[in-house]
């Protein structure tokens, strides 16, 4: 759960983030974010907190994705087992990274998704030859089933000995 302190905190952040003060976010004040407006995922990111066809967000929907976002507290690690899985769980951190790479919502990762987002990454400095190959190289480490692509499963087993945690932890709090 988040704490009274933090939700107030987030409130604050929402509403200074709120520049037309209708109590609700466009993607134009998610770009004001300096974490958002440098990543080079950015817009990825800022997408995931708009549902399908809507153009604002609410402070709820604000406080779910963000959810993704928090590190798990040691303390979460020993809760309820039968209780649902809280949004900043690894497999909900994963689900989240995965979204922003399976552009089309294919539950696939094609070569071309990844090119797309590798090139978002790192810019222009590399060849387009280059990109290919790295896309090429991850897809053939990760690819199990040998359809060429990446699905959420083969996603997972890659990323089993990535600490997700650590980096999937966008410390919007402070």
């Amino acid at each position: 759960a988040v704490s009274h302190s933090q939700i107030t905190r987030l409130y604050s952040r929402f509403t200074s983030l709120d520049k037309g003060e209708n109590g609700t976010l466009s993607r134009e004040d998610f770009q004001r974010i300096p974490e958002l407006a440098i990543n080079p995922l950015g817009d990825r990111i800022i997408n995931a907190f708009f549902s399908e066809g809507e153009d604002q967000v609410n402070f709820r929907g604000f406080m779910r994705t963000l959810a993704h976002f928090r590190p798990i507290e040691d303390n979460e690690k020993s809760k309820d087992q039968n209780g649902p899985e809280p949004l900043n769980s690894r497999s909900n951190k994963l689900h989240f990274a995965f979204r922003l790479y399976d552009l089309d919502k294919d539950d696939k990762i094609s070569r071309d998704e990844l090119l797309q987002v590798l090139r978002m990454m790192v810019g222009v400095n590399i060849s387009d030859e280059q990109l290919g190959s790295i896309a090429d190289r991850t897809i053939q480490e990760a690819d199990q089933d040998g359809d060429s692509a990446i699905s959420f499963a083969e996603f997972v087993k890659v990323l089993e000995k990535v600490d997700v945690e650590q980096k999937m932890s966008i410390r919007f709090l402070h």
